[in-house]
């Protein structure tokens, strides 16, 4: 039985090498190294795809609600101009700005799953407003004002060098306990 496992590994050895001297043959070190290149960056790139977790890891194609819109479900407790109408997205500042260094956090119901999610409000900071963007305040479970972390009716951007308050994003942290 040795016998055979070495004959079996002399056969993998030797296919492996002769393929192997082939391939060294037939495609250079740069050729090789510009596709695994490709490939690498290919994948580093792949988790930056949007996707809707929401429904199992599905590919994004659309929400069903709008995201620039007051009432969309990760706006339930923002109090500011949307990033969104504001030269930037739901979740990152517009160019230019910087994010408050400090956030307020707000529970808000999906309905797609009819989960809680804690969603984060970060203040974009260093440029005017931009009058046509749209304007919430959908302060649903605000909290009075003698706690910072839940009350929503500040300038966050006071932490901030330039303390000018342009627009707000919402980033979901997590599912909410409890």
């Amino acid at each position: 039985m040795p016998r055979m496992i070495d004959r079996l590994f002399n056969l993998i050895d030797k296919t492996s090498e002769q393929s192997t001297r082939k391939a060294a043959q037939s495609y250079g070190r740069r050729s090789f190294l510009a596709k695994a290149g490709t490939v690498m960056a290919g994948a580093m790139l792949a988790p930056v795809l949007p996707f809707d977790r929401s429904l199992g890891g599905a590919a994004f194609a659309g929400t069903l609600e709008d995201e620039n819109d007051c009432s969309y479900w990760k706006h339930c407790a923002l109090d500011g101009n949307l990033c969104s109408t504001s030269g930037g997205s739901l979740t990152s500042c517009p160019p230019g700005t910087e994010a408050s260094k400090v956030a307020w956090v707000g529970t808000c119901r999906n309905p797609a799953d009819d989960k809680d999610y804690l969603v984060s409000y970060n203040d974009c900071c260093g440029r005017a407003t931009v009058p046509s963007s749209t304007f919430c305040f959908t302060s649903e479970g605000e909290r009075p004002g003698y706690r910072m972390g839940l009350h929503n009716d500040i300038n966050w951007c006071m932490a901030n060098t330039n303390k000018g308050y342009h627009c707000t994003v919402s980033v979901v942290l997590g599912v909410a306990n409890g």
